[in-house]
């Protein structure tokens, strides 16, 4: 199911006031055919380390119920890349 872009777009724009609250913010870099969101926190949200459950339990928990297909959102960084595969890279497990 192909996401609809504008509703995305709208539903992200509630959002951000809650992140602008606490000094920080976010840039859409787009949705792909899978559904996937991509975002970059930035502000003092790129630094925190609360970023993840951010993403996952707040942003991805908001999109999933109010834009039929998002699947999932994943953070990207400065330069476009994905996080979480920075991530991966150094993980314990």
């Amino acid at each position: 199911m192909a996401v609809n872009e504008k509703l995305l777009l709208a539903v992200l724009e509630e959002i951000r006031p809650n992140l602008q609250a606490d000094g920080g913010d976010m840039e859409y870099h787009g949705v792909d055919e899978n559904g996937v969101v991509s975002l970059e926190l930035t502000g003092h949200c790129a630094g925190c380390p609360m970023s993840q459950l951010t993403l996952s339990m707040g942003i991805e928990r908001i999109l999933k119920e109010h834009v039929p297909g998002v699947t999932s959102v994943v953070a990207v960084n400065d330069m476009g890349g994905n996080m979480s595969d920075l991530y991966d890279e150094y993980a314990p497990f």
